[in-house]
């Protein structure tokens, strides 16, 4: 095809969206509204994966060592326990550090530290956090190998509950999008046929004269082309005003957030780029992709 008739093409794509006006907003509003939801609905999962992961960074191990162990024993312990793969963070706890906090948090308590004297009944222990609580059984059979460890004190509950609820999490998410996904992708080519229905003694005219179902789909395509990314600048520019706006009024009263460990919730801005990116794409592929389906049988002539 001649560059003069690719240009002649997208001109059309141009002048139609303004020649049919009314049912290009329509086909606008839909696909904004559509990318919308999507867009929201992954934010929502985003955020609600970063609250998870928050207090998944809470869970603590807690090694109690044994009276008799010694210092080389301790220090070789944790070598160990640093050198283990899920281990993150690794921190060494004395018995007289325990022993000043517990003083610390009883202070109405002084006839029992007297009694007690200055030699702490409390054992030396380590406290270390895990990368991935899903291999938390795993790694407490590793730490139980090593010697000199009187017992161990791990969230296994709380990791069972958190697991099970990431799990739940991340099918409805998957259920959700996927859903939200189909149906934008209906109503768009329910709208979009209908665009093209608006016009279909217009393609049969041109396909009379000899045009080619190819010539008859590119301004179409243009068309939907750029109707998708109108949409995709359109959503973004909402998303943006509403997702600040939502967080602003939601983190208004901190209480509650730090009640729970969350610090706060996904800045837009570190979204924004890929966001961008998503919207204009999905936008320009469902408006092109779907308006050249809609074409179809009006070629067949």
């Amino acid at each position: 095809m001649r560059f003069s008739s690719v240009t002649y093409l997208a001109k059309q794509g141009l002048k139609n969206i303004w020649t049919n006006r009314i049912m290009s907003f329509a086909s606008l509003c839909i696909l904004t509204v559509s990318l919308l939801l999507v867009g929201f609905a992954v934010l929502f999962v985003e955020n609600i994966n970063l609250f998870v992961g928050n207090i998944e960074n809470k869970n603590e191990v807690i090694l109690f060592l044994e009276d008799d162990i010694t210092d080389e024993q301790i220090d070789e312990m944790g070598n160990r326990l640093k050198a283990m793969s899920n281990v993150g963070s690794v921190t060494f706890y004395s018995k007289e550090e325990a022993f000043e906090d517990m003083k610390a948090g009883m202070e109405n308590a002084e006839e029992l530290f007297e009694y007690i004297g200055d030699d702490s009944p409390l054992p030396d222990s380590y406290r270390l956090r895990v990368n991935d609580i899903g291999k938390m059984s795993s790694t407490l059979m590793q730490i139980n190998e090593l010697d000199g460890i009187y017992s161990v004190k791990a969230p296994t509950d709380f990791v069972s509950v958190l697991t099970g609820v990431r799990s739940l999490i991340y099918i409805l998410s998957l259920v959700l999008i996927t859903a939200l996904i189909v149906v934008c992708l209906i109503i768009i080519s329910n709208t979009t046929r209908a665009s093209v229905d608006f016009r279909k003694r217009e393609i049969a005219i041109m396909k009379y004269v000899g045009a080619t179902n190819t010539f008859i789909k590119i301004p179409f395509f243009i068309e939907g082309l750029l109707m998708g990314v109108f949409a995709g600048i359109i959503a973004t520019v909402i998303t943006w005003l509403g997702y600040d706006a939502l967080v602003d009024v939601l983190m208004s009263d901190t209480t509650l957030w730090s009640a729970l460990g969350i610090s706060g919730f996904i800045p837009f801005s570190s979204v924004a780029l890929r966001t961008v990116l998503t919207y204009i794409l999905a936008g320009a592929f469902i408006g092109s992709i779907g308006t050249v389906i809609s074409t179809r049988k009006y070629v067949k002539v």
